[in-house]
C-alpha cells in the first residue's frame, strides 16, 4: 500500500493599483480594490466553490477515507471576508476532521530570505488567523513557494512545527526518493518532498494534447500511483488549488477527473493521508540536506523567480530596508501597507526569464510588461518612504518652541485677500477673519495650503497633520489655537 498525500496552496494577492509618478505623496490607496474584486470573483467561480463542492462530497461518500490539506494565505481570508460562503465552504471540509491545515506567512512573503524576525512574526498573524478562521492549531507548515532550506527548518521546529512541506527536486534527493519522510538536516522537523512529476502531471499538463499521456485518465494516474507500491511509502501530491478550474478549465474534465481518481486509488489498495498523519505512520528513513534555497518554481528550481533581475533585487532591498524604521515609527496601517507590498507575487509580476514564452501563471498578471509592474512598485514604494518620514518627523520633532517664531523674509503665507502671514499666531488670528471666498480658496476638498505651510515653512508636522482633513474654518481656528497654546508653555 502506497499513501497519497495531497496538499493545495490556496493564495490570491492584493494586486496593486496603476500608482503613477504623479500619485506620490497624494494619500492614494495602493492596491487596485476593483481589479482583486474582479479576480477573486472569477477564482471562486471558477475554481473554489466548484471544488470544495466536489472535495466535501468526495469526504462523505468515501466515509473519510478520502484526505486532503490546504494553506490558505493571510491575504486571500482577508479578502474573503467579503465572500463569507466562500470561507463556509473551506470550514465545513476542515470539520470533518479529514483536512489538515498548513501554515505559511500571512503576506505569502520572502521574508525568510531576508528577515528570519519578520518571517516569525508573520507565521504567528498566520497562526492567529488559522484559529480565529477554523479554531485549528496546526503543526504542519508549508513556506511561501514551498522555499527551504536548512536553516528554514531549523527556525520552524524551533516555533514548535513538526513537519514542513519541501520540493523533491532531484539535484537535492540525488539518488533518494521522495516518496518517504525525511528528517531536515540540523533540526527535528520532518520534510514531506513533493512528487513533482505526477503533481505536475495535474497541474500544468493535464490538458496539454501534445503530452505523450494525454489524455489523462483517472484509471491511468491510479495506476501509476500504485506503481510506488514497494518503492516508497508516500506520494506527495502538491499544486496550488487554481490548478482546478482555473489553470485547467473545467471544460478539460478536470472537474470529472476529480470526481473519479480517488474512487480508482482506493480500489486499488492505496489511501490517503494528511501531513500530519503521514509523519505519524512513517518514520524518517534518513536525514536530507538543503545547503541552499530551493523552491518550487519553474525548471531551476530556486530564487531567480522573484530576486534574479536588477528590477527585483532593487525593489526588494529597498522594500526590506526600511524595516527598522517602519517598525519603530509607523502606524498599524504603514506597516501592514509594507507587509503587503511583501507579497512575493509582486516580485513575480517582474521576473523577465519567461516574459516572451508566456506560463500558466500569467492567468493572474494585471501588467503588460515586468517592466510595468516594476515602475508601479517603485512609486508605490516612494511614496510608503513619504509617509514615514512625515510619521518619523512628527514623532521626533512633536514639541518645539522654535514653531512660534516668524519666519524668514519671503517665506510668509500670502491670503487671497492680501494678507502676509509670518507666524503661526498670525495664522490663528487670520483664520476667523477670513471670508468664505479666501477661506475656500485655501482649504477644499483638494488641499489645505494652511497645512502645506506649517509643513513645509515652519515644520511644524503636528499641526500639519492635524490640519490637512479640516475643511470647516471654526475647527481650524481652534486647532491652531490649541497648538499655540500648547508649545506656549515650553
Amino acid at each position: 500500500m502506497v499513501s497519497i498525500c495531497l496538499y493545495m496552496h490556496v493564495h490570491q494577492p492584493i494586486r496593486l493599483k496603476n500608482f503613477k509618478i504623479f500619485d506620490i505623496g497624494h494619500e492614494k490607496n495602493y492596491f487596485d480594490d476593483a481589479k482583486n474584486k474582479m479576480y477573486l470573483e472569477r477564482i471562486i467561480k471558477k475554481s473554489y466553490l466548484p471544488t470544495n463542492k466536489i472535495l466535501l462530497d468526495l469526504i462523505h461518500k468515501t466515509n473519510g477515507k478520502f484526505k486532503v490539506s490546504f494553506s490558505i494565505t493571510g491575504t486571500l481570508l482577508e479578502q474573503l471576508q467579503d465572500y463569507p460562503k466562500v470561507i463556509e465552504s473551506f470550514q465545513k471540509i476542515v470539520d470533518t476532521g479529514c483536512c489538515n491545515l498548513v501554515a505559511e506567512s500571512y503576506y505569502h512573503s520572502l521574508a525568510s530570505v531576508f528577515s528570519p524576525e519578520e518571517f516569525k512574526t508573520q507565521i504567528k498573524y498566520q497562526e492567529k488567523t488559522l484559529y480565529d478562521t477554523f479554531k485549528v492549531k496546526t503543526k504542519i507548515f508549508r513556506n511561501t513557494e514551498l522555499v527551504y532550506q536548512n536553516e528554514i527548518g531549523k527556525l520552524v521546529s524551533e516555533m514548535g512545527y513538526e513537519c514542513i512541506l519541501a520540493e523533491g527536486w532531484d539535484k537535492v534527493l540525488e539518488w533518494r526518493n521522495p516518496c518517504f519522510v525525511y528528517k531536515g538536516k540540523n533540526s527535528n522537523i520532518k520534510v514531506l518532498l513533493k512528487q513533482y512529476k505526477l503533481s505536475d502531471d495535474l497541474a500544468f499538463r493535464f490538458s496539454e494534447r501534445t503530452w505523450k499521456s494525454w489524455p489523462l485518465t483517472a484509471d491511468k494516474f491510479a495506476g501509476w500511483i500504485s506503481n510506488y507500491n514497494g518503492n516508497g511509502n508516500l506520494v506527495n501530491l502538491f499544486m496550488d488549488y487554481e490548478t482546478f478550474g482555473e489553470h485547467q478549465w473545467k471544460e478539460t474534465g478536470i472537474f470529472e477527473f476529480l470526481k473519479q481518481v480517488p474512487f480508482k486509488i482506493l480500489e486499488n489498495g492505496d489511501d490517503f493521508v494528511t501531513p500530519n498523519e503521514a509523519i505519524h505512520r512513517y518514520n524518517p528513513v534518513s536525514e536530507i540536506d538543503f545547503p541552499t534555497v530551493v523552491s518550487w518554481a519553474d525548471s531551476e528550481r530556486d530564487l531567480s523567480a522573484w530576486l534574479d533581475n536588477k528590477m527585483q533585487k532593487t525593489a526588494s532591498s529597498k522594500l526590506y530596508g526600511l524595516k527598522r524604521d517602519i517598525l519603530q515609527y509607523g502606524d498599524e496601517k504603514l506597516i501592514d501597507d509594507w507587509r503587503k507590498l511583501q507579497t512575493s507575487d509582486h516580485f513575480y509580476y517582474m521576473c523577465t526569464k519567461w516574459f516572451s514564452d508566456g506560463d500558466v501563471h500569467k492567468y493572474f498578471n494585471p501588467y503588460r510588461t515586468p517592466y510595468d509592474a516594476f515602475i508601479t512598485y517603485m512609486n508605490i514604494l516612494s511614496d510608503l518612504t513619504l509617509r514615514l518620514e512625515y510619521i518619523k518627523k512628527i514623532k521626533n520633532n512633536y514639541m518645539d518652541k522654535q514653531f512660534l517664531e516668524s519666519v524668514e523674509a519671503g517665506k510668509e503665507f500670502y491670503t487671497k485677500n492680501g494678507l502676509a502671514i509670518a507666524s503661526m499666531e498670525e495664522l490663528a488670528s487670520a483664520i476667523k477673519t477670513f471670508d468664505d471666498e479666501t477661506f475656500f480658496h485655501h482649504v477644499n476638498e483638494e488641499k489645505n495650503d494652511f497645512a502645506n505651510w506649517a509643513r513645509d515653512v515652519i515644520g511644524d508636522f503636528v499641526l500639519a497633520n492635524r490640519m490637512k482633513r479640516v475643511r470647516k474654518q471654526a475647527t481650524l481656528n481652534k486647532i491652531v489655537s490649541a497648538r499655540v497654546a500648547e508649545l506656549s508653555f515650553l
